[in-house]
């Protein structure tokens, strides 16, 4: 794992103390860091700088756990607006065609 529970956590904004959802999110840590590696095309070993990943590429991780922490559902009963220079842009600096 690149991103540990307490980088995950804090991100959150989810206090160190409560742990009742910790598997939870260690879930979707292996499960996101899958998922950007496989979407960019590159495995992340081969773009390691110093033992861990660039910081853009880390954020796009927090953020992918973000939003699926936030959102449990496959349906959502809002209106979502896409943030621009997010996600798609971080992971577009590093995918390979």
């Amino acid at each position: 794992m690149y991103i540990n529970l307490d980088q995950a956590k804090k991100h959150l904004n989810v206090d160190s103390d409560y742990t009742d959802d910790d598997n939870y999110i260690e879930s979707l840590i292996n499960s996101c860091e899958d998922a950007v590696e496989k979407h960019i095309n590159i495995k992340f070993e081969d773009i390691e700088i110093d033992g861990g990943l660039p910081y853009a590429l880390q954020h796009a991780i927090l953020l992918l756990i973000e939003n699926y922490y936030a959102n449990r559902e496959s349906v959502a009963f809002a209106s979502a607006n896409k943030i621009p220079n997010s996600y798609d842009y971080l992971l577009d600096l590093f995918k390979k065609y």
